[in-house]
């Protein structure tokens, strides 16, 4: 009767320490891409910052253009509000969506933008907008860099927290949602960072 009842007792610690162990990865793995989307954000914030510097430097070139400058600081400035929401729960889907329109948005904005600097050989050749360009150029590269570690933790996370047994427990922790990954909805226009060569 006492060895059954020890047998009872080690299982019970047993599943609770497995349990335990279960909770504290999905809230470690939950944290992982929650600190890889803010690898994103940094990123991203860098963009936003870096385009007005651009349009300034364009708006002395380019007086008639300027409904197209106009387009690229409307899209990068939903972007940037867009990001803000996201950050606050990166973990939600529809933000995430909203954040993936935004920066395919802003990333058309700028493909036009480049296109309409391309007839202002002046611009190009300003030492200011070259190194700007090359700046933004870099950053992109850090963004992809950055949205392929965000997947990347997502994926881990959905797949642990979808295997057996640990879908039983992730609904009572908390955990009963998928991450979603960020994926931009113009891939086209995503596949090619947006090049400004002025």
């Amino acid at each position: 009767m006492d060895i059954s009842l020890l047998l009872i007792l080690v299982v019970i610690i047993l599943i609770i320490f497995y349990v335990v162990g279960v909770f504290n990865k999905l809230v470690t793995l939950k944290n992982r891409y929650e600190n890889a989307f803010a690898q994103i954000e940094v990123q991203l914030k860098r963009r936003y910052d870096l385009i007005p510097n651009l349009i300034e430097i364009a708006k002395g070139y380019v007086k008639h253009e300027r409904e197209t400058l106009e387009a690229v600081i409307e899209a990068r400035n939903a972007a940037r509000n867009t990001l803000s929401t996201v950050a606050a729960d990166p973990g939600n889907a529809e933000a995430i969506k909203g954040l993936s329109g935004a920066e395919g948005k802003l990333a058309s904005t700028l493909m036009n933008f480049n296109m309409v600097m391309e007839a202002y050989p002046d611009l190009k050749a300003n030492q200011n907008m070259m190194q700007l360009s090359e700046e933004l150029s870099s950053t992109e590269n850090k963004v992809s860099f950055a949205r392929q570690s965000f997947n990347d933790q997502v994926m881990v996370y959905n797949t642990y927290k979808q295997t057996f047994p640990p879908i039983f427990f992730a609904a009572w922790f908390g955990h009963a949602l998928d991450a979603t990954l960020l994926e931009f909805e113009d891939t086209d226009a995503m596949q090619i960072a947006p090049k400004v060569s002025f």
